[in-house]
């Protein structure tokens, strides 16, 4: 089974960015949909971003505009680009390799989790 492993996660202030990164085991990017998920203490696991394998990316309201997901295939990566980071969006972020279905994104392997902490 594939395996992802996250960084970047750390400490910023609201109105500041930070980039995590997922390295997979093998290359799988090329033919699987990716995605983030987040999860903040007392609540349920949160759809962040999403990107088909012919590139089309999604993402809810909470963080259209502000997160962007990309990949780099020759290096088995990905990454989400973090903006104007505000105290809600301090979560455990999650990588995560799937497929869609009907328009929506599924996950099948996740990694262990990075913490971002937006905080002054």
């Amino acid at each position: 089974q594939v395996q992802l492993v996250e960084s970047g996660g750390g400490l910023v202030q609201p109105g500041g960015s930070l980039t995590l990164s997922c390295a997979a085991s093998e290359r799988i990017f090329y033919i699987n949909a990716l995605g983030w998920y987040r999860q903040a203490p007392g609540k349920e696991r949160e759809w962040v971003a999403s990107m088909t394998i012919r590139g089309t990316t999604d993402y809810p309201h909470s963080v259209e505009g502000r997160f962007t997901i990309s990949r780099d295939n020759a290096k088995n990566t990905a990454h989400l680009q973090m903006n104007n980071l505000k105290p809600e969006d301090t979560a455990v972020y999650y990588c995560t390799v799937g497929t869609y279905y009907n328009n929506r994104y599924y996950p099948t392997s996740w990694g262990q989790g990075t913490q971002v902490t937006v905080s002054s």
